[in-house]
């Protein structure tokens, strides 16, 4: 059984995250700034009640008698309590016999075109142990987009505008960013696993290496060029924000409504229409907040009953990456155009060209990683790079067919029409239609982060009630 070392990092950023900015806080309260105090306070309390509302959501903790554990998520001190009962399970394997374990088939990856089952025994701890992981991938999602991420933005904003970087401030951006880039981690991580649930997946050192520097680029350069935006047009970054928050949010409510689908209600059996209707939307935002500073590995999908796409592919990624570099530029170009004095002392033209780069370098590592260290990329369909060259071409051909200039006009065009073949050639418009980019062409299998895998399948014999339900809820 593998040491639980993702719930230790969780609940140690959590824990230092939250205790540097209630320490942050006070210095606010005792300079007199009490609207950054109220932010800080507030980007920290907001993010650790939902941390506690999800633990207690998927270990069901309401429907069962534990006031001692109840209480302790009320004081904030949820993940401290599972994490300490998660080290409890892994240190009493072994020491008391398994009352029954059940028989679990994972297909290794294939060699020379072929795949082999490997069995091996889960064990009732073992499915408890896999539920905490489960759980603790969730709230690091939810504490890196909802919390980190505007906490990391609030301080550098008060960084730019005060001129100076104390050391608690200091401190709590740098585990910000650390905590988002765990938070996007854990969602490449888990998407894997889900996609590829059937297969023993091994991760590599270099694969983190890649997801980690990959988002660690992509992540702090979306922050810088939106508080560089925001300190010269304090209040034109409202609608660049908001409009960026509600095209994710209600995207997936317009797709549902177009799709004229029943009201989903495999939630959660417990829970009303109007909890449902919560679940819900707190769902769309943490999407939403995701595709503000990164690329979300799921689309949700509210009308399918795993609430998430399926139909992933490399065109959608590719068709963001590029929205989101013109957004980037155009926030750095207004910014440019518009900075003060204060930024006389910095080499502006040096300053965007870093932050352009860095953003490429955020592209870069993500290929690198999809085509050389994914540790599923012999199953891939498709090579990303042929798929991103592909829509790419596809990307200039509209352009060019667009242009008025890629027109023949006047007598060429005459001309052009009186020596064209009549219809002796063969048709060749299925052709062109194939090499346009679909849903289909570029699909990695099953992408999701929000459902935790069906390991409840091959432990449903050996795993008791409450874990195997727990396991199998959605958030």
């Amino acid at each position: 059984m593998r040491f639980p070392s993702s719930i230790f990092v969780s609940v140690s950023l959590f824990t230092a995250e939250t205790t540097a900015a209630l320490y942050l806080s006070t210095t606010y309260r005792s300079a007199g700034d009490q609207i950054w105090q109220g932010l800080t306070l507030l980007f920290t309390l907001v993010p650790s009640v939902l941390v506690q509302l999800t633990l207690t959501f998927i270990h069901r903790d309401l429907s069962r008698d534990r006031p001692l554990i109840l209480l302790l998520h009320i004081l904030q001190l949820g993940p401290i309590v599972r994490c300490l009962e998660a080290f409890c399970i892994y240190g009493s394997v072994g020491q008391v016999e398994e009352p029954y374990v059940s028989i679990t088939r994972k297909k290794q990856m294939p060699r020379e075109g072929q795949s082999e089952e490997v069995e091996r025994q889960v064990g009732q701890a073992e499915g408890k142990l896999f539920t905490h992981r489960a759980a603790f991938s969730r709230t690091s999602v939810i504490q890196a987009f909802l919390g980190s991420a505007p906490q990391l933005t609030l301080q550098l904003y008060i960084c730019v505008l005060q001129q100076e970087v104390s050391i608690g401030r200091g401190t709590l951006m740098v585990i910000s960013l650390l905590s988002i880039v765990y938070g996007a981690l854990r969602c490449n991580i888990l998407a894997i696993k889900l996609k590829y649930d059937d297969y023993e997946v091994d991760i590599r050192p270099m694969a983190y290496l890649c997801i980690f520097l990959w988002r660690g680029f992509e992540i702090a350069t979306r922050v810088v060029v939106l508080v560089l935006f925001s300190s010269v047009l304090q209040l034109w970054v409202l609608p660049v924000v908001f409009l960026n928050f509600s095209v994710f949010f209600f995207y997936p409510w317009i797709l549902f409504w177009h799709s004229h689908s029943p009201f989903p209600e495999n939630i959660e059996k417990t829970l009303t229409r109007v909890g449902t209707t919560i679940v819900l939307c707190l769902l769309t935002f943490l999407y939403a907040g995701i595709n503000m500073f990164c690329w979300s590995a799921v689309q949700v999908k509210l009308n399918d009953p795993d609430l998430i796409n399926k139909s992933q592919n490399w065109y959608r990624m590719a068709v963001y990456y590029m929205v989101r570099f013109v957004e980037n530029a155009s926030l750095l170009l207004l910014w440019y155009m518009y900075k003060t004095d204060f930024y006389e002392f910095i080499f502006a033209p040096l300053l965007v060209l870093q932050l352009l780069l860095a953003y490429a370098m955020a592209v870069f590592f993500m290929l690198v990683f999809y085509q050389f260290c994914h540790p599923c990329r012999r199953l891939f369909s498709s090579s990303m790079t042929q798929g991103l060259w592909d829509c790419s071409s596809f990307l200039c051909v509209l352009c060019t067919s667009a242009s008025p200039h890629s027109r023949p006009t006047g007598r060429a065009a005459l001309e052009t029409s009186v020596h064209q073949e009549p219809s002796n050639r063969p048709d060749t418009s299925s052709d062109s239609a194939d090499d346009v980019p679909n849903d289909t062409t570029y699909d990695v299998l099953n992408d999701t982060i929000y459902n935790v895998p069906n390991v409840e399948n091959s432990v449903r014999g050996g795993v008791n009630g409450d874990v195997s339900h727990s396991m199998s809820c959605n958030v």
